[in-house]
């Protein structure tokens, strides 16, 4: 009999590829694995992917965790964690725990870009949300990759794709009665150079996760260190499924 049942969902401008390493080590003891590209994204991205909401995501996520065999473990990377949040707010009854990889926690109410400004500087200013979607930089093989070989840095650089403009700039509908009852652990990355430990440990004080597994990895563990990774989520996934 398997453990259960790992969803992972992928950060922004990157798909369930991110994954590949990752899920056969989750396989081999004895998870499910399902990664899914978001609508929007990958191979559901359409001629409306900027029209894709926050909601459509958590939507998405909750329909697949009620799905599959229980129990269920949400895990998403980056901006995944705003994703598997919403999801959690709509179906807590059918997730047994929740993984932040290096990833965002919005609490209520709060936009991704409000949850994600660095500690110490005052919040921003209320932004009209972009009409397009929102592109890779030249910047992005030192903010993603930054650990990772030359060779995986390329390959993932070659697939990164637009994001949807809307889910950043939209408030939070997690409540703590229901995505905050759930439990929480959080992989935390020392050398990521898109969210700083200082950020990341942010979103940990304002939502406390427990456990937290700390790598020295970049912004990409899935890349830089997949067997490492693995073994947390695997002791998060045990944890929240030992009852």
């Amino acid at each position: 009999m398997g453990a259960g049942t790992m969803v992972l969902v992928a950060g922004a401008m990157h798909g369930a590829w991110v994954w590949d390493r990752v899920t056969p080590i989750l396989a081999a003891a004895g998870w499910r694995v399902v990664a899914e590209d978001l609508p929007g994204m990958g191979r559901r991205r359409g001629a409306d992917a900027d029209a894709v909401t926050l909601d459509d995501w958590g939507d998405f996520v909750a329909d697949l965790a009620r799905a599959v065999p229980a129990p269920v473990v949400l895990a998403g990377h980056s901006r995944g964690g705003l994703v598997i949040g919403e999801a959690a707010e709509r179906a807590p009854e059918a997730i047994a725990g929740l993984i932040y990889v290096a990833a965002m926690i919005a609490r209520p109410g709060e936009t991704g870009m409000e949850a994600g400004r660095d500690p110490g500087r005052a919040p921003p200013q209320p932004a009209p949300v972009p009409q397009t979607a929102m592109l890779p930089t030249p910047a992005a093989r030192d903010l993603f990759y930054n650990l990772c070989s030359k060779a995986d840095a390329a390959a993932a650089l070659a697939r990164l794709e637009p994001e949807p403009p809307r889910p950043l700039h939209t408030p939070a509908s997690v409540s703590w009665a229901r995505w905050g009852r759930l439990p929480r652990g959080y992989v935390e990355c020392r050398h990521d150079n898109t969210l700083s430990l200082a950020r990341q440990r942010r979103f940990q004080t304002q939502a406390p996760c427990d456990p937290v597994v700390t790598l020295d990895t970049d912004h990409s563990p899935f890349l830089s260190a997949p067997g490492a990774l693995a073994a947390a989520m695997l002791r998060m996934g045990a944890a929240f499924t030992a009852s």
